[in-house]
This record gives C-alpha cells, sequence and structure tokens, in this order.
C-alpha cells in the first residue's frame, strides 16, 4: 500500500465520516510527563474507528457487488460500523451476530436498516452463516480487521492526527483484530516523522504480544478481559504491516485498564470503551520511558454499556 492510496483512501471517505476531535489535557500530561494527543474516536460515527474501514471497503466494490450487499461476522462494532456505512452508502447489509450478543448492539444495527442473521455463538458458526448468506445473496464478504481497504481506512484516524501534529515521537494504539495498529502503523510510516507506534494489550488476551515473539500468529486460551473489543485476533494481512511497523505492544493488567478508563472519564469528561482506556493504561504504565516527549493516543470507541460500568 502505497502514501498516495492512503491519501486517496481519506479523500474518499470524508463525507462519510467526521473527522474527530484531538483533545488535550493539561492534567494528564503532568501526570505521564509528557504531551499528550487524544485522537476521539469514540465522536466517530456510530461511536468507533471502525466506521472509516467499513466505509472504504464498501465504497471500493463495484456497483455489480455494490447491488447485492455486504456481509461480515461481528458482535459488536464492527456490525455497527457496516451497517451504518451501507446505509449511507446506499446498498444492503447483512449482519450475522452471535446470539449471545449484547441487545444493545443488535438494536444499534437495526436502527441503521442492517439485516441481522443470529447464528450459535462460536467463530465457526459465524463464519459458516458468512459463508452461507454471501452464497444466498451473493454477497460481498467484509472482514472487520483483515483486509487492506478496511485496515487503510482505519489508519486515516492516525493520518488526520498527524496532519495536525506532524512532530509526535509516539503513537499509542489497542491491539484487536488488528485492523486499527497496522492502518495506524502504515500511516504513521507515511505522515510521521520518525514516529514509532507503540501496541496496547490486555495480559488476559495477549496474542498479539506473544505473536511478534513468536513470528507467527498466535490465539488466546481464554479471552477473560473487560477490553471486550480487543478478543479476536490478528490476520494474515495485517500481521505482516505489524511485524514490519510497530515498535512493540505493551500488555497491562484488567485494574491498570480500569484505573485509565476512570482517569479519562474524570478529568477529561469524555465516554471511551475499556477497549481504549488500554492505550492510556499502557502508557501509564510504563510513562517513565516517555518523558517530556509528544504523544498520539488513538481513543478508539465510546460505545459502552453504561449499566456495566467498572468502577
Amino acid at each position: 500500500m502505497t502514501q498516495k492510496e492512503l491519501q486517496n483512501c481519506h479523500n474518499s471517505i470524508k463525507p462519510y465520516i467526521h473527522n474527530t476531535p484531538i483533545l488535550t489535557s493539561s492534567i494528564i500530561n503532568d501526570i505521564v510527563g509528557a504531551q499528550l494527543f487524544f485522537k476521539c474516536e469514540n465522536f466517530q460515527k456510530m461511536g468507533a474507528f471502525k466506521m472509516r474501514g467499513a466505509t472504504y471497503a464498501i465504497l471500493q466494490l463495484s456497483e455489480e457487488q455494490k447491488s447485492k450487499g455486504v456481509v461480515t461476522h461481528s458482535s459488536g462494532n464492527f456490525a455497527q460500523a457496516l451497517a451504518l456505512a451501507a446505509k449511507s452508502i446506499g446498498i444492503k447489509a447483512y449482519i450475522v451476530m452471535p446470539s449471545n450478543a449484547p441487545q444493545v448492539k443488535k438494536d444499534a444495527v437495526k436502527a441503521y436498516h442492517g439485516e441481522i442473521i443470529e447464528c450459535p455463538p462460536t467463530l465457526k458458526d459465524r463464519e459458516q452463516t458468512a459463508a452461507q448468506v454471501q452464497q444466498e445473496k451473493g454477497a460481498t464478504f467484509i472482514h472487520p480487521s483483515n483486509q487492506i481497504n478496511v485496515i487503510m481506512g482505519q489508519g486515516t484516524a492516525a493520518l488526520e492526527l498527524l496532519e495536525n501534529y506532524s512532530n509526535l515521537d509516539y503513537i499509542f494504539s489497542p491491539v484487536g483484530g488488528g485492523g486499527l495498529i497496522s492502518g495506524t502503523a502504515l500511516a504513521s510510516y507515511y505522515y510521521g516523522k520518525q514516529c514509532k507506534v507503540i501496541g496496547a494489550e490486555p495480559f488476559e488476551v495477549d496474542d498479539a504480544y506473544r505473536s511478534l515473539l513468536s513470528g507467527k500468529i498466535e490465539t488466546n486460551t481464554t479471552i477473560n478481559t473487560i477490553a471486550d473489543g480487543l478478543k479476536t485476533q490478528l490476520g494474515d494481512v495485517n500481521f505482516p504491516i505489524i511485524q514490519q511497523h510497530v515498535s512493540k505492544i505493551i500488555r497491562v493488567e484488567e485494574q491498570e485498564i480500569i484505573t485509565a478508563m476512570q482517569l479519562i472519564w474524570e478529568r477529561m469528561k469524555i465516554i471511551i470503551e475499556p477497549s481504549s482506556a488500554v492505550a492510556v493504561a499502557a502508557l501509564l504504565r510504563e510513562k517513565e520511558k516517555y518523558t517530556s516527549k509528544k504523544i498520539g493516543i488513538i481513543i478508539s470507541g465510546g460505545n459502552v454499556d453504561l449499566k456495566k460500568l467498572p468502577f
């Protein structure tokens, strides 16, 4: 993927997304001992960065493909993103969701005119059901994190950050399926000046950390984390980008995630979800290594069930 392709991606999705605000906090700067710039994708349409990749993936389809719609399998943010992106562009979206997906997320998908197909809550069932929809409807499958057009779209959040602050030393990003961090890493490579990308991951789902060490895609045996958006694993498209362009991954404890989430809520008065707080927690954990640096943090989303707050 070239710099020109990333720029073209950004230009094409601009009418469909928000150029989200970049916020600062002098109090949090003092706590960390560095200058922080928060790219607030919690203010993105549908509440998360995933609107970017979903939109670009749809825009790249042929007219014939668009006429038959798109399909994905997701229990959360990408389900909402693809449904809303499809509605914005005027095509049909079929969303395969596990039967145990939160009702609030199902309601959101329906509100965006996505057609939900429920399946048993295993990855195998999700994939089989999505393949069935593809076959029956002729819909194009869009993967939440492991397609290059999705990755490019996700990278536009960091592109916008670097357009405003080109001299960042680091960008911190959470790691789940790998779409956001690989896109962030490409944007940093093309638009940063020696800007390094640091991943953040819970100890409970540290497959990306282990993948970088072993050189192959690792899986998780448990997914016992509050960061529900980070339970997925890397893919064969995004992993090579991460290997090449991500400096390191910092792992954090569950309590550190909750503390970071609470800090942002209290000090910045904005709603961020636990997966976003992982990036803040990683910086707080190793803050002495980043003294006096200029640091961007991708606040990936703000879709929180307010009845289940951890504090």
